[in-house]
């Protein structure tokens, strides 16, 4: 079973959670801070924006999962998961700017919006008919006849 929006979204975060995880070393070897953050600002802004990726999207990903599977509209999630890589992009460069600043408030609030925009889908679908395809099986019929 090939899942083509979850795949490609969750290779998406993938690298922007190594793109994150990258910007953290200059920090920790011109420190030398093999642990926390040493008490640089900017390490530790470095350090929370990979931590609050981290932190968001797997539910995001299990969502766009889920919505999938049930057949939930590939446009619909092909928008949000985008929308939600970019607000994570977006964030993450605003953790190192002066707070407040555009970049970080589109990354938060935008990603609220989003988790709840797919939540909100997923208990549609889950108590309503409200995926406009059929679920996709799993597993195949027990009662089909063998080849």
């Amino acid at each position: 079973m090939v899942l083509p929006v979850t795949l490609t979204i969750a290779a998406a975060c993938a690298a922007v959670n190594l793109w994150l995880a990258v910007r953290i070393v200059p920090g920790r070897m011109r420190g030398k801070v093999m642990l926390g953050d040493g008490g640089d600002e900017r390490l530790f802004a470095l350090q929370r924006a990979h931590a609050n990726f981290i932190e968001y999207a797997p539910f995001a990903l299990i969502l766009i999962a889920a919505i999938e599977l049930a057949g939930g509209s590939p446009s619909g999630l092909w928008g949000l998961g985008g929308a939600f890589v970019a607000v994570r992009i977006a964030h993450g460069l605003g953790m190192t700017r002066a707070a407040p600043n555009p970049l970080r408030a589109v990354g938060a609030l935008g990603t609220w919006v989003l988790l709840a925009a797919l939540a909100g889908w997923a208990l549609v679908i889950a108590y309503t008919d409200g995926a406009r395809t059929a679920p996709v099986r799993l597993a195949p019929a027990t009662d089909a006849p063998s080849a």
